[in-house]
């Protein structure tokens, strides 16, 4: 296709974004920094942002008529965790292209009814993991799936953050995070290692693990702390830690297999590939030094490139040149693990 072309199929699609929080917002910027302008806001006036930026844009507030009225080519569910669903299955029967934030609910129900609505209208949904764009992570990838490591062994990832430092326009104590009623806790909220652990090592065979509400913050029956341990079908052990407390703030990931050693950190994002040139299990004389590479993030990287990314994605998965790099059946997969992770106590 023509870049021209290309263009025109993108200034003309129409996008339906439910939610406009701090990721609803994001989406809303994005998609406009893109060269997409005809966007509709289907919201609840319940963001603590202003709405300087959003005036002009035709409002709604009942996803049924929004589309019919509209008939968007793609619609972003981007609302509380827990009202996920009444968006995207009626989306979803509409035929519409869905960007569906993570998780993609806080239970399993209606997730079947998502399923089927998806597979009868052959509908394109992208879950928005946005961790599977990112450079240093696809490395990853790249190094595991070339065997470069060896039979993976163990691997774990640690991501702990201070809560009410996410948002400081609003009181954390209101937020989704917090809130057992909009999907809140830690377990979904970070559910991205989950997530990009499947997509690094495969599917996961069994979960077990522990979580609970342990430190001072005030939170409406939800969970600020999970050790999740993680059998892989591989074979692999490994787990998750996920807090609300930590500061200052970590989030690392360590993998290791028979012939190497990957260590990624997102503050500065460079992936360290440990390579070690013995024999597993042979050691000879003296064991010969770990060969080190280091592969950093491009010259400029900014967070945001991860959703920019993810929003060209989009874009490419409703006008059929792509298909979703994460399915709705990789985003049930991670529910169905978080909620298993949940269940230990």
């Amino acid at each position: 296709m023509r870049l021209r072309e290309r263009y025109e199929l993108v200034t003309n699609m129409r996008l339906l974004i439910a939610g406009l929080g701090s990721i609803g917002r994001r989406h809303f910027r994005n998609f406009l920094s893109l060269g997409v302008t005809d966007i509709i806001l289907l919201r609840k006036n319940l963001s603590t942002l202003s709405d300087d930026e959003l005036a002009g844009y035709p409002v709604e507030n009942d996803i049924e008529l929004a589309l019919e009225k509209y008939k968007p080519d793609g619609v972003i569910v981007a609302n509380p965790s827990s009202n996920h669903l009444e968006i995207a299955i009626p989306a979803a029967k509409a035929g519409c292209a869905i960007l569906l934030e993570k998780p993609i609910s806080d239970t399993m129900d209606n997730v079947a009814e998502l399923e089927q609505a998806a597979t009868y209208n052959k509908n394109r949904i992208l879950v928005g993991f946005q961790f599977r764009y990112h450079p240093t992570l696809r490395k990853a990838k790249e190094i595991i799936e070339s065997g470069a490591l060896g039979k993976i062994l163990t691997a774990h990832s640690h991501w702990g953050e201070y809560l009410p430092n996410w948002h400081p326009w609003e009181d954390y104590k209101e937020s989704y995070a917090a809130r057992k009623d909009l999907g809140g806790g830690v377990i979904v909220t970070l559910t991205h290692p989950i997530d990009y652990l499947r997509y690094l090592l495969g599917d996961v065979g069994s979960v077990s693990g522990f979580n609970g509400h342990i430190s001072p913050l005030v939170l409406r029956d939800v969970e600020d702390v999970a050790e999740i341990a993680l059998r892989f079908s591989s074979g692999a052990i490994g787990g998750v830690h996920v807090n609300y407390f930590q500061r200052p703030p970590v989030h690392r990931l360590e993998i290791v297999g028979t012939k190497g050693t990957l260590r990624w950190d997102n503050s500065d994002g460079i992936l360290h590939h440990y390579d070690m040139p013995d024999q597993f299990g042979v050691i000879s004389g003296s064991p010969s030094p770990a060969i080190t590479s280091l592969y950093p993030l491009p010259d400029g990287f900014d967070r945001n490139d991860l959703f920019i990314a993810q929003s060209k994605h989009f874009l490419n998965v409703i006008n059929g040149q792509e298909a979703p790099i994460c399915t709705l059946a990789d985003g049930v997969e991670a529910l169905k693990i978080a909620l298993a992770a949940k269940q230990q106590k």
